[in-house]
């Protein structure tokens, strides 16, 4: 066997949620495999067991697989620092920062990592399911492409194309797309796969029909429109909240321009106790409970934002009304009093101030942590365990009220009225008991302990599920092995 390769029409097509139910199913029939990203342009990332950095919709992947994340699986991470330039990732690690000119130019030593990493892979498990990144079609984007049909060129592997009829236009999508490929990809793209339909299948027959006849490649297999499925999303912010009775804690979260790792609030809004809303650029911000800062690839720049739409006395106003504020990673670098970027390592140089809200100050330097942590909240002694991707260090009097002890070191800070606390460690609602306990803390009584990790195996099976009774899986392996 060899690898198969999963490409869109558009981005959010459905190829993360495809690759990962492909994975699954090979996974419940014993066959070795694991996910392959060759390029990837996302802020929600995971830590690898090798100490890199991955999308984290590909870690997630990594878990329908059944295999621990490793670098290789997303050998070229991008991670936006302004509408040009981005953070260049490398094989899990920080190569440097590039604006889009001189990243296109760079393509061709990335193919060099993106074909090792995929080579490594490749005799280490039976099949390699891999994800393109947007669309093959984009024209201005296909010189030395790495991301969709430049990679499937190199590696010689089959293609099925996704497109969404959620959207409408999916035929056009699909036609369109295979029309604006060459000879060669057009003849290893071996069939369609249509995702999020809803109604009756006997009314799209006749195009499906039409589809096969107009191109001669099969649609193997339509998918249903999965209601509140929730798994990590690769950028875009999920909007799903499980149905709720009633809720009794509100949380607001500002919707960073760079916003990171949004993942981290997935569990709160399945949470039956929780009503979480993501406050977007020019919305009003609400009355809550809590107010969570996010992570940030962009900290003074996303701290200026914050500043213009108006947090800062939203914030204050809060606090005097009893409310409480959380800051993770960069949301906690927020909280303190200064933020110095001297060496410009996520955006311009210079020294800004904080909100004032912890005695604390941070200082970017090179050299990203990442590392994935287990320790206990101190005063509670509840069980936690997450995950640190950052730049910089935090220093001053608030961080000796640390938040966790993680046995080689302690993390974050509470401030003395217990109003305002923060941590740099994302995924803490993962964690049953971490999020309990946090939830309580942040002033949820009688908080429900809710197991996400769980949620997210019980997706995954229902994803499986549907793909093994919507696909023709036989066809897929048989095309996989052909190659």
């Amino acid at each position: 066997m060899t690898t198969l390769m999963i490409q869109g029409t558009t981005s959010d097509a459905g190829k993360s949620t495809v690759v990962a139910g492909l994975c699954r199913v090979l996974k419940r029939r014993g066959i070795s495999v694991a996910p392959f990203k060759p390029q990837n342009m996302a802020l929600n990332s995971a830590v690898t067991s090798d100490g890199g950095e991955i999308g984290r919709s590909t870690a997630l992947q990594a878990q329908a697989a059944g295999v621990i994340p490793h670098s290789d699986m997303n050998p070229v991470l991008l991670k936006p620092e302004s509408d040009r330039g981005a953070q260049v990732i490398l094989r899990g690690q920080v190569h440097g920062h590039m604006d889009a000119l001189d990243y296109h130019a760079f393509k061709r030593t990335a193919k060099e990592s993106v074909m090792a990493a995929w080579q490594t892979l490749e005799s280490r498990f039976d099949v390699i399911i891999a994800e393109g990144a947007g669309s093959p079609a984009e024209i201005n984007l296909r010189k030395d492409d790495i991301a969709n049909m430049g990679f499937a060129e190199a590696a010689d592997c089959p293609v099925l194309l996704v497109g969404d009829i959620d959207r409408g236009g999916v035929f056009a999508q699909l036609v369109g797309t295979l029309v604006l490929l060459s000879d060669s990809e057009q003849a290893r793209t071996k069939g369609f796969i249509i995702n999020r339909f809803r109604g009756d299948i006997a009314l799209l027959e006749p195009g499906l029909e039409w589809l096969k006849a107009h191109t001669g490649k099969p649609v193997l297999g339509t998918l249903p429109y999965l209601q509140g499925l929730l798994l990590d999303a690769e950028d875009s912010i999920g909007r799903v909240q499980a149905e709720k009775a009633n809720h009794t804690l509100k949380v607001i979260v500002p919707a960073l321009p760079r916003i990171s790792n949004h993942t981290d609030f997935d569990p709160l809004r399945l949470h039956p106790q929780v009503s979480l809303t993501f406050v977007g650029p020019d919305q009003p911000i609400l009355p809550a409970d809590v107010m969570i800062l996010p992570g940030s690839k962009s900290t003074a720049s996303d701290l200026a934002w914050l500043t213009r739409q108006g947090w800062k006395e939203a914030i204050a106003r809060h606090l005097r009304y009893g409310g409480k504020v959380l800051g993770i990673c960069g949301g906690f670098q927020m909280l303190g009093e200064w933020v110095d970027d001297p060496d410009g390592l996520e955006g311009a140089p210079g020294k800004v101030a904080g909100l004032g809200l912890l005695q604390m100050s941070t200082r970017m330097v090179a050299g990203k942590q990442l590392r994935n942590v287990s320790g206990v909240m101190v005063g509670q002694e509840a069980a936690v365990s997450g995950y640190e991707i950052h730049n910089g260090v935090s220093n001053g009097n608030a961080l000796n009220r640390p938040l966790f002890d993680l046995g080689s070191h302690v993390d974050g800070a509470i401030s003395i009225d217990g109003q305002v606390m923060g941590t740099y460690l994302h995924g803490l609602f993962d964690h049953p008991e971490t999020c309990q306990a946090l939830l309580t803390t942040l002033g949820l009584e009688s908080a429900a302990p809710v197991d996400y990790r769980a949620h997210r195996e019980q997706a995954l099976e229902r994803l499986a599920d549907t793909l093994e009774a919507h696909l023709d899986i036989e066809s897929i392996l048989a095309m996989i092995r052909a190659h």
